[in-house]
Order: C-alpha cells, then sequence, then structure tokens
C-alpha cells in the first residue's frame, strides 16, 4: 500500500467504492486522513462497512462539511454529458476534485528514498489501443531483465495498492482517458502514448476532448523521455509540440509500417522487422515475425513502444529481444487458445470497436472470423476495405443481422451464439486459416464484459479440441 501521507488530518470523501475506491480509502486511512465513503450501490457500502469503513450519504445536506477533498473512482462522470450529482456539489462548492492516480503522484516518493542508489521511476502508458499489451509487455521485458517491478492502474492493481518503492524499482501503470483527465498530478519520468481512435466520445464531448485527456500525461507531466505514436495525425503532433526540432531525443517517435529515419530517436517496424534509430544511423533490429506473443502489425507497434521505454531505462536490445520470445500476450487479446490441424484459434475479444477490430483483421492471411454482440455508432461500415482476408463471418449477439448487410460480398452465416459460432467456424477451417473472435462491437447484450465473451470463446475451443 502507499500511504496518502498528503492528506493527513483531514476529512476526505471517497465516491465510489470498487477496486480503486477501497485501495484509496485504506490509502488515506493508513496516511492519517480520515475517509467518508459513499457508493449508490449498497452491496458496495456493505462490502466497505465490513472492513471498518463509515459510509455517508454524499448527495445529502451538509455531507461536505470540513471536506477538504472529493477523490472519485474514473468511471464516474465528472464533467461530460454531465457530471454525477456528488461530484457537481463539489464543485459548486469550490472543493478539489481528484483520483486515486493524482493521489499517487503526491505520495509515492517518501524520505527513504534518499537513501538509495537508484531512485524509482514510473512509466505511464495511455492511448486508444495496444496500451494493456504495451504496459505488460513493458513489465515484462523489466522481469526478465532481473529489475524490481510493479505494473498497475488501468490492469491488473489500482495504484495505492502497490508496495511501498524499493531502490531501483520501475512501476508501470497504464492509464485511461478517464483516469488521466481528472488527476491533479501527473509526473512520469517516462510517458507513452500508443495512437489515438474514436472512444469514449460522449464522456469527453467530442474527440477533442478525448485527446485532451491524454494529452495531459505529457502537457502537464513533463516526462523526461516521451514515446510517441505517430501513425496518427495527433501523435504527430503532440510529438512536435513536445520535441525542440526533429533530433530532440527527449521524444521517441514509433511507428508501425513508416520509416522515421530523420529523426534524433526513433523506433519503427516495417514487413515484420524492428529498427532503432538514433541521429541518423540505425543501431539496433529485431525480427519480429517469429514472435507467437505479438503477432500483426498492431503488436509490433506495441513491441516498438515498449521497446522504446525500456531503452530509455538503459536495457540492451538484444535482452529486450530476448524478452519478447517469452512474452505469453494477454488474454482476449491476439492470444493463442489452441491449434489443431494447422488451424490456429485466436481470441481477440478486446477488439471491441471497428479501429481494434481492424488491426486483428490485417494480422492474419485467411480469417474466420467470429464478430458481432452490441454494434456501436456506425456499425462496421469502416471495417470493409480489411475484410479480404476473412474467408468467412459468422455472425453473433443483437447486432449480427445489422453486421451482415455491411459485408458486401464477404460470405457469412448468422449463428446468434458463441456455441454455434465455434463450431461453425472450425468444421469448415482449412490448414492454415485463423479462427479469430474480433467482435467489433460491445459484449453487453450476451456477456458483461469482453473478458467473459473471450472466456466463453476459449472454453468452447478447449472443449473442440479435446474431442
Amino acid at each position: 500500500m502507499i500511504p496518502v501521507t498528503s492528506c493527513s488530518g483531514q476529512r476526505i470523501a471517497v465516491l465510489g467504492l470498487g477496486r480503486s475506491g477501497l485501495a484509496t480509502a485504506r490509502a488515506l486511512m493508513a496516511g492519517g486522513a480520515e475517509p467518508v465513503l459513499w457508493d449508490d450501490s449498497a452491496e458496495a457500502r456493505a462490502k466497505a462497512e465490513a472492513e471498518g469503513f463509515t459510509c455517508t450519504d454524499l448527495t445529502r445536506n451538509g455531507a461536505f462539511e470540513g471536506v477538504a477533498a472529493l477523490i472519485t473512482s474514473p468511471g464516474i462522470p465528472h464533467l461530460y454529458p454531465a457530471p454525477n450529482k456528488v461530484i457537481a456539489t463539489a464543485l459548486d462548492l469550490g472543493i478539489p476534485v481528484d483520483n486515486d492516480i493524482g493521489l499517487f503522484f503526491r505520495n509515492y516518493a517518501t524520505k527513504d528514498w534518499d537513501g538509495f542508489d537508484q531512485l524509482p521511476r514510473v512509466i505511464a502508458v495511455t492511448g486508444s489501443n495496444g496500451k494493456s499489451t504495451t504496459t505488460a509487455l513493458i513489465h515484462h521485458i523489466l522481469q526478465v531483465a532481473g529489475r524490481p517491478v510493479q505494473m498497475a492502474g488501468n490492469i491488473g492493481r489500482g495504484v495505492l495498492d502497490l508496495d511501498p518503492a524499493v531502490d531501483g524499482e520501475v512501476v508501470v501503470l497504464e492509464l485511461s482517458s478517464y483516469q488521466t483527465d481528472l488527476a491533479r498530478a501527473l509526473t512520469p519520468d517516462i510517458a507513452v502514448f500508443t495512437n489515438l481512435s474514436p472512444d469514449h466520445l460522449d464522456r469527453h464531448g467530442g474527440i477533442g476532448g478525448y485527446f485532451a485527456a491524454k494529452r495531459r500525461l505529457f502537457a502537464e507531466g513533463g516526462p523526461d523521455r516521451a514515446v510517441i505514436g505517430v501513425d496518427e495525425v495527433e501523435g504527430r503532433y503532440l510529438a512536435g509540440q513536445l520535441s525542440m526540432g526533429p533530433q530532440d531525443d527527449r521524444v521517441i517517435r514509433v511507428s508501425s509500417g513508416q520509416k522515421l529515419e530523420g529523426f534524433g530517436w526513433s523506433v519503427f517496424a516495417r514487413k515484420g522487422f524492428l529498427s532503432e534509430w538514433r541521429k541518423g544511423r540505425q543501431v539496433a533490429a529485431i525480427d519480429l515475425r517469429g514472435v507467437p506473443g505479438l503477432p500483426g502489425a498492431h503488436n509490433h507497434q506495441n513491441a516498438c513502444a515498449a521497446f522504446a521505454a525500456t531503452r530509455s531505462l538503459g536495457l540492451a536490445p538484444k535482452l529486450i529481444e530476448q524478452a519478447f520470445h517469452s512474452f505469453a500476450g494477454l488474454p482476449h487479446r491476439s492470444q493463442l487458445v489452441g491449434e489443431r490441424a494447422d488451424v490456429r484459434f485466436i481470441n481477440d475479444s478486446k477488439a471491441t470497436n471497428v479501429d481494434s477490430a481492424a488491426k486483428a483483421l490485417q494480422a492474419f492471411p485467411r480469417i474466420r472470423w467470429i464478430a458481432g454482440g452490441l454494434g456501436k455508432e456506425g456499425g462496421i461500415a469502416g471495417l470493409v476495405p480489411h475484410l479480404g482476408s476473412v474467408v468467412k463471418a459468422y455472425l453473433i449477439g443483437h447486432s449480427a443481422r445489422d453486421f451482415a448487410l455491411e459485408l458486401g460480398d464477404t460470405p457469412y452465416e448468422i449463428c446468434e451464439t458463441m456455441a454455434r459460432a465455434v463450431e461453425a467456424a472450425a468444421a469448415e477451417a482449412e490448414a492454415g486459416e485463423v479462427v479469430l473472435l474480433a467482435p467489433a462491437a460491445a459484449s453487453f447484450d450476451q456477456y458483461p464484459n469482453f473478458e467473459k465473451r473471450g472466456e466463453d470463446f476459449a472454453a468452447r475451443v478447449r472443449a473442440l479440441l479435446e474431442t
């Protein structure tokens, strides 16, 4: 736990009692603050009270008397489409609103650091797609290198649930736009921006607000080194804002598909090969084509970002390459579930939008594609240019028939359920093909989240492979 000593002696309200909220309450109490807890869910309040906390209805008049700050969970709206009523009250009263990320950055460093030979470092990763894989890959590389390392944020543990730092440790954080948007302190040593595609637009008031939330990690955080994916205009703009010129190697530009040879420091992947360039010459290269945990151009971009971040810490290219080959990947993100008769079964249930599904469809040459669920605005029209590798689509869920209307000449079957889709795709797949779950839709019509959807796919595939 990271004790929140910056709030010692203060009364601090905590809104939302999920994983991060309860961790925040514990950290506040450990640091000498008086946490005042609230959640609309009676079940969540009961869980907090079972730990000995007191819950106070923050919606009632006078509930903020004596409260110095409000700490809110990231999923609770604070601006768009409308502020939560508790947050609105705090704003009306002029009470600072923060989140656990802001508390972490203000409290992670302690006087113990004065005795360390090597100061701890924080790497923070944000972006639309690939940030979980990039975060986990950086963590894995550091583990292979024998560095003390912890991983938290939007993946794994809540940030305040981390252990206090040890000499030379690295903390790797995955940060969503919900987390970066509100944090009152953002001071990573290395910040990574993977890419940007439209998502959570209602929460941020449009694409500009969404990008602005990501940009705060760099503009307000002032990292010593910034690793920026420049395959979209927003990344190029951000890199330009942060650098003093093309040779400024405090900014490492990253790409999957572009040659980036004219900069002070760049890392890019083309045709399956990663290249590192510094001051006009190539200094390292890695063949990514045989790395099983990082298939496809989108994962090659993740590899470039992780390579750049860990090179910033002084790790050798050969060690990073070794770590790439032992990286198993993350569940539900281009995850190899199994193989039979030269047919691979890939679980990419996290591909919940058109952009991430497009990347999955470009990763394999011949695909039996399982797609559908609760479709998002615009359907799958944006995927039409990427359907050339699809042998046949097997459509499930609420949007199955809507998706079918947008497939053009691509063969399809309305399967409705995962069970039927897996059965049909496996029966028709031929050697060299991939049965790919990349839904391009939310899961909430049939599953509580994308994880449960991916678990269902994986369980049905494994049962099939055992017969």
